[in-house]
């Protein structure tokens, strides 16, 4: 099973060009059924797995670990394209994971900050302290541009154009895009350029826009620390992470009159019915202002 499983990760990273931390999610997903159906069943040879082990398999994950749905989908995607490729390499006579459907996702709305607590946010950094343009930078960015923290901690200086207001990322499978970069975004990355990023290189460093204090690429769990921790520091007590910047770039964009096509493009969706559900959240702000101030609402 481990050689199985290390061969299609690096099917997934060779031929199919997927993430390093899809690869991640993917292993981690396979290494927890190999470990369970060897400790459980003594089997380490994949040829070996049917179709109720994986089901049993799945329906522990839920019942006994409490495991989400989404989590437990994300599981199962795993298990069927393992599977799936291993039958078309002929390494298993028949595919056990084929009959099983993914679980139903529980509809839900993303979370968004209001744009005053934005605003709130971005301007309670105080540029004066140390790398607080750095900071203010990477905010300003992401909110004005829409950017995974994937894509802004990949962002590279060959890829930044302030004259023309944009930036070129990398974003799921490998695709890139040109996104804009508001007016306020390019002020708050020219100054972080200009006056602060000089003092962090290193000579480890390569052309990332945005530096760790010792000159290194900032990693993705970095900035999830960075935005809660100036969050704290602005007042805003509700949880506020990257991606919530990202959904509240596009949930602003939206209610200002946006259309859905454009917010697609920008997010980097593949599919359209990805970006629908900010409709829904923009609907939802319509019904609550509707109850607040409608006399018969």
């Amino acid at each position: 099973m481990e050689t199985a499983i290390d061969r299609f990760i690096r099917h997934l990273a060779v031929e199919k060009g997927l993430s390093e931390n899809y690869q991640l999610s993917v292993r981690r997903s396979l290494e927890a059924f190999a470990a369970w159906v060897e400790k459980e069943h003594r089997i380490t040879d994949p040829a070996a797995v049917t179709l109720r082990h994986l089901t049993d398999y799945l329906a522990r994950r839920r019942l006994v670990d409490r495991l989400a749905a989404s989590s437990a989908r994300v599981h199962l995607i795993a298990l069927k394209i393992f599977f799936r490729h291993l039958a078309g390499k002929g390494l298993v006579a028949v595919d056990p994971a084929e009959p099983i459907d993914p679980p139903k996702l529980e509809k839900y709305l993303p979370d968004t900050l209001n744009e005053p607590s934005v605003v709130r946010l971005l301007e309670s950094i105080d540029d004066a302290l140390p790398l607080a343009r750095r900071d203010r930078a990477m905010l300003e960015l992401i909110y004005a541009s829409g950017l995974r923290v994937s894509e802004l901690t990949g962002a590279r200086l060959e890829n930044l154009f302030l004259g023309e207001g944009a930036i070129r990322v990398t974003g799921k499978g490998s695709k890139t895009r040109v996104v804009p970069v508001g007016s306020a975004a390019c002020e708050a990355v020219t100054a972080y350029l200009e006056g602060e990023r000089p003092t962090l290189v290193s000579r480890h460093s390569g052309s990332e826009i945005f530096l760790s204090n010792r000159g290194r690429k900032l990693s993705t769990t970095r900035v999830w620390q960075i935005v809660k921790e100036r969050a704290k520091m602005a007042g805003i007590e509700s949880n506020v992470y990257p991606h919530l910047l990202r959904h509240s770039f596009a949930t602003h964009l939206l209610g200002n009159g946006a259309d859905l096509r454009v917010i697609q493009e920008l997010l980097g969706h593949a599919d359209i019915a990805t970006t629908q559900i900010y409709t829904h959240v923009d609907q939802k702000h319509l019904q609550d202002v509707h109850r607040r101030f409608h006399p018969r609402s």
